[in-house]
């Protein structure tokens, strides 16, 4: 287990409802309905627990991306983006998830862009919080 060595941030949300509920976070900025996805029977008609967390690893990512590379002094592109891709299924004790990140660094080496990848999965919190835990690719798009 990797224990913080100092607090940066805390997050601070509320949530009702579960999975056909509501999260807000304590500033008011976040404020969304959430509802199981149609393919899991739900009505799918608000945003969905993985959705979520395809959003804040994608972005988290990005920052981990530019982290690095400023680091090792390399420009990232403007046009950097993820697409992410979070699946849900059963596993022997319940449920579990697995990540795809497409990652577009356009007009980077290809060499380059690979291992700012690479050393972004070391540093990122959520490819730290998930390591060994689920399933993860990466992919150079």
């Amino acid at each position: 287990m990797n224990k913080l060595e100092k607090i940066l941030y805390t997050a601070h949300t509320h949530a009702t409802g579960g999975r056909d509920g509501k999260s807000t976070s304590d500033d008011g900025l976040l404020n969304v309905n959430l509802a199981l996805p149609k393919a899991m029977g739900g009505s799918g008609n608000a945003t969905n627990s993985e959705q979520l967390f395809a959003a804040g690893y994608s972005a988290c990512f990005i920052g981990a991306l530019r982290n690095v590379a400023g680091l090792k002094k390399v420009e990232v592109p403007d046009g950097v983006a993820i697409d992410a891709s979070v699946d849900i299924g059963p596993i022997p004790q319940g449920f579990g998830i697995a990540v795809k990140l497409m990652i577009s660094l356009p007009g980077l080496d290809l060499a380059v862009a690979q291992d700012l990848i690479d050393t972004a999965h070391q540093v990122c919190p959520y490819s730290n919080a998930t390591r060994g835990n689920i399933q993860i690719d990466l992919l150079l798009a």
